[in-house]
């Protein structure tokens, strides 16, 4: 028996010690492979209903507590640089989710979901969606978690979290970060098993539709991808631009260099916040700014995830044949940018926030969640390039704030942020 005891261990040890984007590319595989070849085990699939079940159980928690805790948390005195940081990070948030909203129009994307998919949806107009919106805002919110209502989850937790700042007590705000962390590390434990999961869904996808699934796949990975590249080569810098009136790219070069390509690999703003505040310190920023501008900006500054909310959204409403106006794709936005603001901390996190925007148009959470199931079929790719966007413009916007105000000062940028030709003309040095 403990040779058996043994062997078992050894065999989680090796599991929990093989990074978390190999185990899912081999569960990948392997639910390919089995849907090939032996088709007629539906139990397979059955892995990727038990964790597709087990994400829709405690999301609502986690939206409630992460949300809650970053906002009894917030800092209260700091100077105009932190609005700038503050304003950039919400702005660029929700100008994300815009442009997503429009490539998705322009390249319109559809889903393989389940059979439950294709009934009890009613196509919404923007009357109906501001109406759904305010109904399901003033709802009962335990019976927002129980029917996964996120719009209603959200309020209630902002309301919370901004009370608490107020009132509570540092123990009492302490306590609440370490509900907030404590329910992370549940969803953590529910991610690490995503493998087994994402093998029962690629099953049940390629056994019932074939290898076509893969195409629509490809083509929803290309458009997320895509979008999130138009944030960080076109959108982004021309935000800086606006700000410091100067070619923007030696620092979007900067900080994707030192630190997008860490957390394209690590998958995790929080643990890429090291790395960025070292960043921030060679950029010679204020560290009395940036030790709380950083920190904040894994939590609020989401502009990967209100691609990838915005996105998924409207590819779910396309699969149903619901129509989207303008503006009620532009409420959309607002409400992935708000719903953004919760994602971090957790791997796959914006994922889960996917029901809260469906709900807008009157999709269930069932449906939703199948779309959740898809989402981290592609995440092996979607995430790494949504954390890379997330963490490198962290940096990218707490040194905007901080250079516009050095200008308004009269004061001198960094060598690396003027041309060969300024540096000789000022007397700077490289």
């Amino acid at each position: 028996m403990k040779h058996i005891s043994g062997a078992v261990r050894a065999a989680i040890d090796k599991y929990n010690g093989t990074e978390l984007i190999i185990r899912i590319i081999v569960g990948l595989i392997a639910g390919t492979v089995l849907a090939l070849i032996m088709p007629h085990m539906a139990w397979i699939g059955e892995f990727g209903t038990l964790f597709v079940s087990a994400l829709k159980a405690i999301a609502p928690i986690l939206v409630f507590v992460l949300v809650a805790s970053a906002l009894a948390q917030g800092a209260s005195r700091l100077d105009r640089r932190f609005g700038t940081v503050i304003f950039l990070y919400l702005f660029t948030t929700f100008l994300s989710a815009v442009i997503a909203v429009l490539t998705s129009r322009v390249f319109p994307q559809t889903l393989s979901l389940g059979k439950a998919a294709k009934a009890d949806v009613v196509p919404q107009g923007l009357s109906e969606v501001v109406q759904t919106l305010l109904t399901n805002i003033v709802s009962n919110p335990i019976q927002a978690m129980i029917d996964g209502n996120y719009i209603c989850i959200l309020m209630w937790a902002c309301l919370f979290g901004l009370t608490m700042k107020a009132v509570a007590t540092e123990s009492s705000k302490a306590f609440m970060a370490n509900v907030a962390d404590g329910v992370s590390q549940v969803i953590r434990w529910v991610i690490n098993l995503a493998p087994f999961g994402i093998m029962g869904l690629v099953f049940t996808n390629v056994a019932d539709n074939g290898l076509a699934a893969f195409t629509k796949y490809g083509s929803l990975l290309l458009l997320l991808v895509g979008t999130m590249l138009l944030m960080v080569l076109v959108f982004g810098p021309l935000v800086i631009f606006l700000y410091i009136r100067r070619n923007p790219y030696p620092l979007v070069y900067r900080c994707f260099k030192e630190s997008g390509v860490t957390a394209f690999f690590t998958r995790s703003s929080a643990a890429n916040i090291p790395v960025n505040m070292q960043l921030c310190e060679k950029l010679g920023l204020d560290k009395d700014m940036y030790s709380v501008s950083i920190p904040l900006g894994a939590t609020i500054n989401m502009n990967g995830a209100a691609v990838t909310i915005t996105v998924m959204a409207m590819a779910a409403a396309n699969t149903l044949g619901i129509q989207i106006s303008l503006p009620a794709a532009i409420l959309l936005s607002v409400v992935s940018a708000l719903g953004a603001c919760g994602a971090s901390g957790v791997a796959g996190g914006s994922l889960l926030l996917i029901p809260m925007a469906c709900s807008l148009f009157g999709i269930n959470n069932d449906i939703a969640m199948q779309v959740v199931g898809v989402g981290f079929i592609i995440g092996i790719i979607q995430d790494s390039v949504e954390t890379c966007l997330n963490s490198a413009s962290d940096v990218e916007f707490a040194a905007t704030a901080e250079y516009h105000s050095w200008l308004r000062q009269g004061r001198r940028l960094p060598a690396f942020m003027y041309s060969k030709k300024e540096r000789l003309q000022l007397g700077i040095e490289a």
